[in-house]
């Protein structure tokens, strides 16, 4: 994964925005979030679990204060006003995009923390002269991670796709709808950054469970793993995984006992559990924020066009056809 960078390598390089309509705090909540975000970047965050909880939680919250932002009147008004700008069609196609990114990354983390939760279950109940039994747990715990690394993948280069998305200008717009689109082009260099952030932390190196390299391996990753202590909260939970599960491996194969082993790796997959169950309990979150911005996008259009009426005046046909009747001409 060393070919992809954690910054996008976009044309939008000016990040400084002036948000108007300075009294509705949805305004100035989003000025704190980006102003934030850009201090968080600019320390080339490293794709642990205190990152990207952080670029997590942060983007969740930038999402909720760009929902109010557009449930604005001003902001409904002026949408409606340009729903057949080239710009508009953008903005729907891009957040297309990462709703299919955020659905695929929190499938990636619940197939994660399904498999560790197997593994950890198996190790409850291995004895340590089950070594055969032990060691196909841990190579099937292996591949599940070669096939959630191809996936992973997968979204990473929708991200470096996004990178040469194209952006129409702004043209003829009042400050207001400046402001605001601004912000959401600046909320998708969020989301691109924090995405490869967590996709990166996805990607940490899988072992090869090759007998006669164990031992050769436990030795190499036996200084990482001291290394990994030192650092702490600062290391990634899934190659401290590896590193645990192959010091197991070397101990059985050397029969020096792998009781401790075991512990050591009970405890390793624990905490990346724990990880786990944090980011995908944010990427829900997440995932109904990106899914509520677009469907106001596609309410204003649909209301420019006259496909829908407006909220309270639409009624579903009781044969569930779908189709709608205006309340008016009901008596």
């Amino acid at each position: 994964m060393a070919g992809f960078s954690l910054k996008p390598s976009s044309h939008h390089n000016s990040r400084s925005i002036t948000l108007p309509v300075r009294s509705h705090p949805s305004t100035l909540k989003i000025e704190e979030q980006l102003t934030r975000f850009r201090s968080f970047e600019t320390l080339s965050p490293s794709p642990n679990k205190t990152n990207v909880s952080t670029g997590l939680s942060s983007l969740v919250e930038l999402y909720r204060c760009i929902e109010d932002l557009l449930n604005l009147p001003l902001t409904q008004q002026a949408l409606r006003q340009h729903h057949q700008e080239k710009w508009v069609k953008e903005l729907l196609e891009e957040s297309l995009t990462y709703l299919d990114i955020c659905s695929n990354t929190r499938d990636i983390i619940s197939l994660l923390k399904a498999s560790v939760c197997e593994l950890q279950s198996a190790l409850r109940r291995r004895r340590t002269n089950e070594e055969l039994s032990i060691q196909s747990d841990v190579g099937a715990y292996i591949g599940s991670l070669k096939k959630l690394k191809e996936e992973g993948t997968k979204s990473l280069m929708s991200l470096k796709q996004l990178d040469n998305f194209s952006t129409s200008p702004l043209l003829n717009l009042d400050q207001h709808l400046i402001a605001v689109m601004r912000v959401l082009r600046e909320a998708s260099l969020t989301s691109n950054s924090v995405f490869r952030l967590l996709l990166l932390y996805l990607s940490a190196p899988v072992l090869q469970p090759k007998t006669n390299k164990w031992l050769l391996v436990s030795k190499l990753v036996h200084k990482r793993m001291h290394s990994h202590e030192a650092f702490g909260e600062n290391s990634n939970e899934l190659e401290q995984v590896g590193a645990a599960l192959s010091n197991l491996l070397a101990n059985i194969l050397s029969r020096n006992g792998a009781e401790e082993s075991i512990q050591s790796a009970r405890q390793k997959l624990k905490a990346l559990e724990t990880s786990t169950e944090y980011f995908e309990k944010e990427l829900e979150l997440l995932f109904r924020h990106l899914i509520n911005t677009r469907q106001i996008h596609e309410e204003r259009q649909m209301l420019a066009n006259g496909t829908i009426w407006p909220a309270g005046e639409q009624l579903a046909d009781c044969n569930g056809s779908g189709r709608r009747r205006d309340l008016t001409t009901l008596g």
